[in-house]
């Protein structure tokens, strides 16, 4: 391994063990500290982050992934009311899940605890930094954070902001940023055994393919969301309309956007030419099969389209006869993130809602709301598309372990 991440590691692992030992006051001075010090140096985060939106922008990035990268004074004042948040949820270390008297006398909890050391890998994301950072120290976690060079600067400023604040309250060490691009050192983090206790990817497919094909670490799967929208025979077609737009226009560049559409046949005529006038009044292209394409003239969408999470103003659309047709193709072209149905037909929204194989299966409402903020657990590192450990929101409480405490008074087993 190499010597510099492998100092960096150990760093983080002798933090941990200070952390697990702190208290619930200590951890919530240390993020008001942090909430702080990020708007006290708004200016600065901007005028480094401007940095990176430049070199970015002459890369040729896309324009959805530089809205991503971009940093505002809103956005920069939305970091830090998250940590605050984060502040004010439960502290998740330390609860007593079940408990039981066994018939010998000795008692046995289920208590959790902290998983140790968290490695973050992600991409052009600053708001991760603020997010990762916070809810790894509220649940007395660690993190190491791997950002993409494109946020280099943001996140360099991000972390040592972070690490300052905290410095009064908790060891510097619990977040650590790696600096040094070289994709060789992200092989070597996700074999890393023994110091690092759970690898966390955000970002595209594409990385996080790899980080799940590549480590020996465990990992917990987030963010990559081809969600689709069914609209059924009875939807309510202003509804949908409306559901639909939101969810592929409102930000497009997230993983709970919009990428497909199912349209049922007896309604695709109603729907598809005027979908297709919105979406073009907000510079977004539908792609959809022969009928749709007969319609509206829009271009037509090839296999691998439906197969494609593109993070930008870009709908496939395809036509289907029925609910079962819907729930078939979902389960097999999408990532079992985000999926909604727009019906009236309470039968129909239930077989939805039990056949679709996803973490967040939706009525009637837009997937963007597939957000640990929104759904009320406060924030979250992303949304875990795998069933081991947790699904969903992967927030605070997902942040944890447990181990059982067994008390006894001279009990030997016969």
């Amino acid at each position: 391994m190499n010597s510099d991440l492998e100092h960096l590691l150990t760093r983080s692992r002798v933090s941990s063990k200070i952390l697990r030992k702190t208290n619930t006051a200590l951890r919530n001075r240390a993020l008001t500290a942090m909430a702080d010090g990020l708007l006290k140096a708004s200016e600065r985060i901007l005028e480094e982050n401007k940095k990176d939106v430049t070199l970015a922008a002459a890369a040729g990035i896309s324009s959805s992934l530089l809205d991503r990268l971009t940093l505002t004074p809103a956005r920069i004042q939305g970091m830090a009311q998250g940590i605050l948040d984060i502040r004010e949820l439960p502290d998740p270390i330390g609860r007593i899940l079940r408990g039981n008297r066994l018939k010998n006398g000795m008692i046995v909890e289920q208590v959790t605890e902290p998983l140790g050391v968290i490695a973050m890998i992600y991409e052009a994301r600053p708001n991760v930094t603020a997010d990762a950072a916070a809810l790894a120290l509220k649940s007395a976690n660690s993190c190491i954070l791997r950002g993409g060079k494109e946020a280099l600067h943001t996140n360099r400023i991000l972390t040592n902001l972070i690490r300052d604040a905290i410095a009064p309250h908790l060891p510097q060490d619990s977040v650590i940023l790696i600096e040094n691009p070289d994709h060789a050192l992200v092989d070597e983090l996700l074999t890393a055994r023994g110091l690092v206790d759970l690898v966390i990817p955000r970002g595209s497919s594409r990385l996080i393919n790899k980080v799940v094909a590549d480590a020996r670490v465990p990992v917990i799967e987030t963010g990559a969301g081809i969600c689709t929208a069914y609209v059924a025979e009875s939807a309510n077609l202003e509804q949908a309309l409306a559901i639909v737009i939101n969810g592929k226009t409102q930000r497009p560049s997230v993983c709970n956007a919009l990428e497909n559409l199912l349209v049922h046949e007896a309604v695709v005529d109603r729907f598809i030419p005027r979908l297709a006038e919105e979406l073009a009044s907000r510079h977004t292209e539908l792609r959809g099969d022969e009928r749709m394409i007969r319609l509206t003239g829009c271009p037509g969408a090839v296999p691998e389209d439906y197969d494609t999470e593109y993070l930008d103003y870009i709908l496939s659309a395809k036509t289907v006869s029925s609910t079962e047709e819907a729930i078939a193709f979902i389960n097999e072209h999408g990532t079992h993130h985000s999926d909604v149905i727009l019906t009236e037909d309470y039968r129909e929204a239930r077989r939805f809602l039990e056949d679709v194989d996803s973490a967040c299966v939706y009525v009637n409402a837009s997937t963007r709301f597939s957000d640990g903020a929104e759904f009320g657990y406060g924030a979250e590192i992303g949304i875990s598309t795998q069933k081991m450990h947790a699904r969903g929101p992967f927030g605070l409480n997902e942040l944890t372990t447990t181990k059982y405490l067994i008390t006894g008074e001279g009990q030997v087993r016969e």
